[in-house]
């Protein structure tokens, strides 16, 4: 029987062949390449995954775990024929126990509706990449976000995971419990494995309660480097920081465009800070803007109400589609990085440096409380090139210094040949693990490591 015919008669009402779906599955927000998959299978259990994993097993298909195509690297880009497992249908709030302080929840579920949900529980799920991705596919690539700097990222946050290996066994990894020190914490291999190792099928995620007391800046500066150096000296400081985002003179430009906004058109620094009492807020507030005045802050606004700070984090959320408005016809390049702190103001120096060595425009913003930020370069497709070289010196730069090739965008197809550098022989482990976990290269081959020649791989 042909496989597509085969695939709709195991799966009626589940399968979607169109060409704009395929066309959907096989790309991503960043990569340059776009593909197409040969179907989108739609499960809504996890009998629906077994299913689908022993169908490609036995027609040599790949799998790729979708949740909102939102990754960046090329991480759904299908190098084979391939089916894609959208989990928009496997999105239900499972239980939740706020006695507990956690919830366990669907892969399909998005982190907005996952708080929209836990309104009136006094508690919220943190992790806040700018896109309301999937949970799931939060997990997969550890993303994290504006607050990881006080919260952590989904590592910090995922308690337990379920989880379909290649051949249909079930994993169930982790305790919902805030530490367990029974056995191999196999739990955390999957976080951040980009669906390479298995399928998450279900989250047990830990909730915080929300602060009763948040107090939010801009500052602005005459420059990145001097915001940069104020990040870094507000952190070491020792200050319980919620936020602390740098934002340069682009991307403020951009969102003033884009959102109709009025900000300050230089250098910030966007920080948010959270405690139980409101002297502690007001005491904490003051001595970080003591610290980045003596670093040279020029001007700072307060947000002074809940619907200003919900208005200035919007802002930075929409601070990579302000860019791709603001340069239309564009392909942008697009990297992370981080280093550890003390070289942070050495990194973005260099960054914005070599930006003007190589004559090209670009954007540097970033979670500065994490040591993390990105660079966003807009080129005309003849300077795509220049662009890549520019992106390949910075992750160069940032492993010289003791950082890593990628803090939470993950590494797909783009950034696997950085992990030589970064991991040296424990690469050769994590081929092993692979190919111990899906002997077939089933799953989202290609992705994160080179296997071919690996051991287990013919």
């Amino acid at each position: 029987m042909d496989t597509l015919e085969a695939l709709r008669r195991l799966f009626p009402g589940k399968v979607d062949t169109s060409l704009s779906e395929r066309r959907r599955h096989g790309r991503d927000e960043g990569y340059p390449e776009e593909g197409e998959v040969l179907a989108v299978v739609y499960p809504e259990s996890v009998a629906d995954v077994q299913e689908a994993l022993r169908f490609a097993r036995e027609r040599g298909l790949a799998v790729i775990p979708f949740g909102a195509g939102t990754s960046l690297e090329g991480h759904l880009y299908p190098l084979r024929e391939t089916l894609s497992l959208d989990f928009s249908r496997m999105n239900r709030i499972l239980e939740v126990r706020p006695q507990d302080f956690l919830c366990v929840v669907e892969p399909g579920l998005t982190r907005k509706a996952l708080n929209e949900a836990l309104k009136g529980t006094g508690l919220f799920f943190p992790v806040d990449p700018g896109a309301d991705a999937t949970l799931g596919g939060m997990a997969a690539t550890n993303a994290s976000g504006t607050t990881t700097v006080r919260y952590g990222g989904m590592r910090a946050n995922v308690l337990a995971l379920q989880v379909v290996l290649a051949g249909g066994e079930v994993l169930e990894l982790g305790r919902g419990v805030r530490k367990t020190s029974a056995g191999y914490d196999l739990k955390d291999l999957f976080i951040g494995s980009e669906g390479t190792l298995g399928i998450i099928t279900r989250l047990t995620l830990r909730l915080h309660p929300l602060p009763e007391h948040v107090h939010a800046l801009r500052v602005f500066f005459p420059g990145v480097e001097e915001a940069a150096l104020a990040s870094y000296r507000v952190m070491a400081s020792g200050l319980p920081v919620a936020r602390l985002e740098l934002l340069d003179e682009l991307a403020l430009r951009a969102l003033n465009r884009y959102l109709q906004a009025d900000f300050p058109e230089k250098p910030a620094l966007f920080l948010e800070f959270h405690s139980s009492t409101k002297e502690a807020l007001e005491a904490e507030s003051a001595l970080a803007l003591e610290i980045m005045r003596e670093e040279g802050a020029l001007e700072v606004e307060a947000a002074k109400t809940e619907e200003e700070r919900r208005r200035q984090w919007e802002a930075r959320h929409q601070a990579y589609w302000a860019l791709v408005h603001l340069y239309p016809d564009h392909r942008f390049v697009i990297t992370d990085v981080a280093v550890p702190l003390s070289h942070l103001p050495e990194m973005v120096r260099y960054a914005q440096g070599l930006l003007g060595e190589m004559g090209l425009t670009g954007n540097i913003l970033g979670h500065v409380g994490d040591g993390n930020f990105h660079t966003l370069v807009p080129v005309l497709p003849p300077d795509y090139p220049k662009a890549e070289a520019y992106a390949e010196a910075l992750v160069r730069k940032a492993l010289a210094l003791g950082g890593t090739c990628t803090a939470e965008h993950g590494v797909g197809l783009r950034k696997k040949k950085y992990l030589p550098l970064e991991h040296g022989p424990a690469l050769d482990w994590m081929r092993k693990l692979k190919a111990l976990l899906d002997p077939e290269g089933l799953l989202n081959p290609g992705k994160v490591l080179d296997i071919s020649s690996s051991p287990g791989y013919s």
